[in-house]
């Protein structure tokens, strides 16, 4: 069967990731599996590398690339985002507080689903809305698990430390107070797709006065049970 779609330069990158799907790989060794010339496939291992579809292993072979898990994961959010609605209308109803659900987009996170406190004090975010990656316990979990490199950028303008994520990795969720906005405590939790990467945040905000300066002592437990359903869901549906 003709594997080629008449347009070459993705048909060799294409065989640069089939290449990469059995392992790491020299650049010679990409040579040899994909028949291309030299050049040809460093060219287009490293352009791929810039796309973060291709990386570096620690010995500097080349692997496949962070943003194909991400591909993956997108691919199934449909089901996550019909999941997700149930899930934090419970996690609402057992906190008291408003519940959202975050994915890391580049430099911010987005708001792709929420379940607001009806009525009282509340930490109103619509879905759709866009927030930074530098504050907040979500922001905390959507980083604290990624690759040493994305997360040490991360790290340079955040108001959070490397220690703290190093405890949100150790406890397995995040708190703050009044580090994305003044008055503000969240928890959140990491969900995780079939590979075991995070891909989402689910959480909940409220004023401090209800959340307390220590948020997770009152409401982690709620908030690991409301992640974990949602990976749950991801992993059947990877199945």
């Amino acid at each position: 069967m003709d594997n080629t779609s008449g347009v070459g330069v993705l048909d060799k990158a294409a065989s640069v990731l089939g290449a990469l799907e059995s392992g790491p790989a020299t650049l010679a060794q990409l040579v040899t599996s994909t028949g291309l010339a030299r050049p040809t496939a460093h060219r287009l291992a490293v352009a791929l590398e810039h796309h973060r579809m291709v990386a570096r292993d620690m010995q500097g072979r080349f692997v496949l690339g962070p943003r194909l898990n991400e591909l993956a994961t997108a691919a199934g959010e449909d089901r996550l985002l019909a999941a997700a609605n149930p899930v934090l209308m419970a996690l609402r109803d057992h906190t008291g507080e408003s519940a959202q659900l975050y994915r890391r987009q580049g430099d911010h996170r987005i708001c792709v689903a929420a379940a607001e406190r009806p009525v009282g004090l509340r930490d109103s975010i619509p879905v759709g809305a866009t927030l930074s990656m530098q504050a907040g316990s979500a922001a905390q979990v959507l980083l604290a698990w990624e690759e040493p490199d994305r997360l040490h950028r991360g790290l340079r303008e955040a108001k959070f430390t490397a220690t703290i994520l190093s405890g949100v990795r150790r406890r397995g969720w995040a708190q703050s107070v009044g580090e994305r906005e003044l008055g503000v405590a969240s928890v959140s939790a990491p969900v995780r797709g079939p590979s075991g990467r995070v891909v989402a945040a689910v959480s909940i905000s409220g004023p401090v006065e209800r959340l307390t300066r220590q948020p997770g002592r009152l409401h982690s437990g709620s908030l690991v049970a409301a992640a974990n359903r949602l990976s749950e869901v991801l992993r059947r549906a990877g199945e």
